[in-house]
C-alpha cells in the first residue's frame, strides 16, 4: 500500500498574546480533546546542532542534552495536555536522550521506537527511517486518545514538510489509507 502525505493547514496555531491567537490555540486544544489525532513533538531545546563526533545512543554523556530551559519546555507540554484534558494512547520516542528526557518530563512514561531515531547527517538513511515511522504509525493508529510521537526535526520535515523549532508540536490525523493530514502546529506548552 503506497502512503502519502497529505498536508492540509486546516488550522495554524499563531502564540502570542492576542485574543485572536488565543482563540485558535484554544481551537487546537480542544481539537485534541477529540483524540485520534497523531501529535509529532520535536525534542525540547537541546542548545546546539546534531551529536558530537563518536557519540553513543546509550550514553547522554555523549549526546547533545536538553538545557534547563528545554526541560522547563517539556514540563510545559505535559502541563498544558493535563490542563486540557487530551486523552494520550501511546507515547513513543526516539532513542536519542534528548527525546527521552522530553518524553519522560511531558508524560512520565513512555516507549523508545528506533523508527524515531534521527538520521541527522546520514541523508542515506531517510527513506528506511520514514518506512519505519509510517509503520509505527499504521500500527499505533490512535483511537479515542492521541498517539504522541517525540523525535528529532529532520523526521518531522520529511513526514510534514513542516520544520518544527524546539518543543513544538504538529497535530495530525492518519487516515484509512495512510495519508497524514496536518491540522495544526503549536509551541506545546501554550
Amino acid at each position: 500500500m503506497a502512503n502519502r502525505i497529505v498536508v492540509g493547514f486546516g488550522l495554524l496555531l499563531i502564540l502570542s498574546g492576542s485574543t485572536a491567537a488565543a482563540g485558535k490555540s484554544d481551537a487546537a486544544w480542544q481539537l485534541l480533546q477529540q483524540g485520534g489525532l497523531v501529535v509529532f513533538i520535536r525534542h525540547s531545546l537541546a542548545p546546539g546542532v546534531g551529536d558530537p563526533p563518536h557519540f553513543t545512543l546509550g550514553d547522554c554523556s555523549t549526546q547533545r542534552n536538553l538545557s534547563e530551559e528545554g526541560r522547563r519546555q517539556a514540563r510545559a507540554i505535559g502541563a498544558a495536555f493535563r490542563r486540557w484534558g487530551v486523552p494520550v494512547e501511546n507515547v513513543f520516542t526516539s532513542q536519542w536522550c534528548r527525546c527521552r528526557d522530553t518524553a519522560s518530563l511531558a508524560f512520565g512514561s513512555f516507549e523508545e521506537h528506533p523508527s524515531l531515531n534521527s538520521f541527522f547527517g546520514q541523508p542515506e538513511l531517510e527513506g528506511v527511517q520514514i518506512a519505519a515511522m509510517k509503520s509505527l504509525l499504521e500500527a499505533n493508529r490512535p483511537l479515542s486518545g492521541s498517539l504522541i510521537l517525540v523525535t528529532h526535526q529532520v523526521n518531522i520535515t520529511a513526514l510534514t514538510g513542516i520544520v518544527p523549532a524546539p518543543g513544538e508540536m504538529i497535530v495530525a490525523r492518519i487516515n484509512a489509507k495512510g495519508e497524514l493530514t496536518v491540522y495544526a502546529r503549536s509551541s506545546g506548552s501554550e
